[in-house]
């Protein structure tokens, strides 16, 4: 059993619960935030639901080997939120969760907390303490990060979700070997409001874009060049748009919308793909509605991109690839200062079961 204590950590300090705490708890697990991303949680949230917690399940996870702890303002004493351990499983491995009151988020309580708990887990002998976060719920993945956590993959249907479902869990863990500092992630996200140039907009695909993006995704010109080529089934593409924050914070590829900046319309989608760390590389990929083709649209947002993932991202190397019968995709990287490469021959899967040529592109730095 781990010893009834407070950690001090900085601003913070974690607490076992007391009875005091049950009406900001209340207030805390009504927030809406709260309540999606603990889908567990009665709704709506009332003070007697606190006060079961605090001082029935709280007590009774300390009693059977976990720990629970208030988040507490180290100066004013006020509840931030809540950090505890769960029982370990038969290999002795912790899980950490937590919940950050409204009023104390976007204030580095989360990661503080996750940081604090962690060491003084490790000091009583705990071998590895890990955290899941819910696909969709990136910030939680964020505090992972900044608390040393390294991430280790997705748990399919690893959750389970309000109304009923399953959704997919992002796994991050720590050993106690781990010096702890904040992960930093391969590319930055895009400023609040996304890139723009007045007449383009350029920003992190969202769930809301899915219809958009599959409609564009099944026109036959645009198939017709993507790799395989074929439409995908629109769970594929709610998934790819739902999934876009965690893939972009991961590293594996940063997925945008390219919007009519006048009227925010989705007009098409560009993405880095291939990201390539120690080169300091990631390849480009774009397609535009027909609607808003004809206006530069394209040729704007790759060179949007491009100015951001050089002196943003830390990237050097810009790479593309077009079927060689791809003269509109073509002369955008022309006029994005791309130069032309060498031809791969049989290179990209075509229809039928064929293959053909992909012409390489670059842009250096």
């Amino acid at each position: 059993m781990y010893p009834r204590e407070s950690i001090s950590a900085g601003p913070i300090i974690l607490r076992p619960a007391v009875e005091a705490d049950i009406p900001a708890v209340a207030r805390a697990c009504s927030d809406p935030q709260t309540q999606r991303f603990i889908p567990t949680l009665p709704s709506p949230y009332t003070e007697a639901d606190a006060r079961h917690w605090l001082m029935e399940i709280a007590e009774e996870r300390w009693r059977t080997g976990g720990a629970e702890f208030s988040v507490t303002d180290a100066e004013t004493g006020e509840l931030n939120g809540a950090i505890g351990l769960h029982l370990p499983d038969r290999f002795g491995n912790v899980e950490v969760g937590y919940w950050v009151a409204p009023w104390a988020r976007n204030k580095g309580v989360a990661s503080a907390a996750l940081r604090a708990v962690t060491t003084w887990a490790f000091e009583q002998g705990v071998p590895r303490v890990h955290l899941v976060a819910e696909m969709e719920n990136v910030g939680s993945q964020k505090v992972a990060l900044a608390a040393g956590f390294r991430h280790e993959g997705l748990q399919r249907g690893g959750g389970p979700l309000p109304g009923g479902g399953r959704a997919d869990m992002a796994l991050f863990g720590r050993l106690p070997g781990d010096s702890g500092e904040p992960i930093r992630p391969f590319l930055p996200f895009l400023p609040e409001g996304g890139l723009t140039d007045g007449v383009v907009t350029i920003t992190m695909l969202t769930t809301a874009d899915a219809p958009a993006y599959q409609a564009l995704a099944s026109l036959p010109d645009v198939v017709k060049y993507r790799v395989p080529p074929e439409a995908p089934p629109f769970a594929e593409t709610l998934y790819r748009c739902t999934g876009a924050g965690y893939r972009w914070l991961t590293g594996v590829q940063a997925e945008m919308a390219i919007r009519d900046a006048e009227t925010g319309a989705f007009a098409g989608d560009i993405q880095l793909s291939h990201l390539t760390p120690p080169m300091r590389e990631a390849m480009v990929g774009y397609s535009l509605h027909p609607d808003f083709r004809g206006r530069g649209f394209v040729t704007r947002a790759v060179n949007l991109l491009a100015e951001w993932a050089f002196t943003q991202a830390g990237l050097r190397r810009l790479i593309s690839g077009t079927d060689p019968g791809n003269l509109a995709s073509q002369a955008v990287l022309e006029r994005a200062g791309f130069t032309r490469g060498q031809t791969q021959k049989e290179y990209l899967p075509g229809p039928d079961g064929t293959w053909t040529d992909n012409v390489e592109w670059l842009r250096l730095r």
